[in-house]
């Protein structure tokens, strides 16, 4: 079966979701007169939201007259649905996730870039021999069963290999040397070195597999409340550049308030390091990124590379209909007093 001959079922999911959306949809003012934003979280806070966490701890959303409310993500929350619904005005998720149910007929679309590379890799140790893609013909990989990049690898490659679920856990990675694993390049490794494993990774996008980290919009919010989401964006990208360029301890506070301190300042410093490092939130000045912009061609690409894949049904979806309205986008000129 293809992946959109489920279309009818998940419209029926969501027309029933948005029945009962409408009946709890919350103010969209806050008690003291500043418009509400919800932003939903796809996992616990980290520092690839730093950019929101610093933007609400330095008063940034404030000074563009806004009330924002962050809430965590984790592995059982449906951040698109969330969003679709209305549930939550904003959300966080891949690319390719945002296409996909966009194409389903959920009223989502991206709204600017938190990565322009996710940073998605399959991890190993330093010593494993397997140092290319094309060197998985026949190797066993843990990772989400569910993942668009390992049939494009397969296609891409002409290879196969076995995949196994996803646990999130690292136990099986640090004790097994020939190991390959899923994970984020800009967390995990640190773990792993405090059991004294030093790791190295096959990055998806070095296989030309290039997903966006994203911001994503319920339609009905960018239709209706376009100012406010001009607001959002501006305040945003500003506490990212802040976040990446300069002292990172306001978010850093936040985000181990928000997790009631189970988070060690060290990975904080670790994975905010590896951000900068990998160049992921602010791009590629010569390509025209910054932080916050979408590439409609890239866009454009990812499309075509999900219909190739049968992820979506070939022209189910435009680009037009998923990138954000022109007004409220991120250019690279935008941005280029706060450098």
């Amino acid at each position: 079966m293809s992946c959109y001959a489920g279309v009818t079922k998940w419209i029926s999911i969501f027309l029933c979701l948005v029945l009962f959306a409408g009946c709890s949809r919350e103010s969209e003012k806050s008690a003291n007169g500043l418009e509400r934003v919800v932003v939903q979280l796809d996992w616990v806070p980290e520092p690839e939201h730093g950019g929101l966490y610093q933007a609400q701890a330095k008063g940034y959303f404030t000074e563009e007259g806004l009330e924002v409310e962050i809430r965590p993500g984790g592995a059982n929350i449906a951040v698109i649905e969330s969003v679709a619904v209305g549930k939550a005005d904003v959300g966080q998720s891949a690319s390719t996730q945002v296409i996909t149910a966009a194409a389903r007929g959920l009223p989502v679309r991206l709204l600017a870039s938190v990565f322009h590379q996710l940073p998605t890799a399959l991890m190993l140790h330093k010593d494993n021999p397997v140092s290319s893609f094309e060197e998985l013909e026949g190797k066993t990989v843990m990772a989400r069963p569910e993942a668009l990049y390992l049939p494009f690898i397969r296609q891409k490659y002409g290879i196969d290999f076995n995949v196994i679920p996803q646990s999130f856990g690292l136990g099986q990675l640090i004790s097994d040397p020939e190991f390959i694993q899923e994970g984020f390049y800009i967390a995990e490794p640190y773990y792993a070195k405090k059991q004294g494993v030093e790791l190295k990774f096959l990055r998806l996008w070095q296989a030309g597999y290039e997903v966006y980290a994203v911001l994503f919009a319920n339609d009905e919010f960018l239709q209706e409340r376009p100012e406010v989401a001009a607001k959002f964006l501006r305040a945003y990208t500003r506490g990212w550049q802040d976040y990446l360029e300069n002292d990172p301890t306001p978010a850093h506070e936040a985000i181990k308030a928000a997790r009631g301190g189970e988070v060690e300042g060290a990975f904080l410093d670790f994975s905010r390091g590896m951000i900068i490092s990998e160049n992921l939130g602010k791009g590629d000045p010569a390509k025209g990124e910054t932080y916050g912009s979408l590439n409609p061609e890239r866009v454009t690409r990812e499309v075509e590379m999900l219909e190739n894949l049968d992820a979506i049904k070939k022209g189910s979806v435009g680009v037009a209909r998923v990138l954000p309205p022109d007004a409220i986008s991120v250019k690279q000129e935008q941005l280029a007093g706060q450098e």
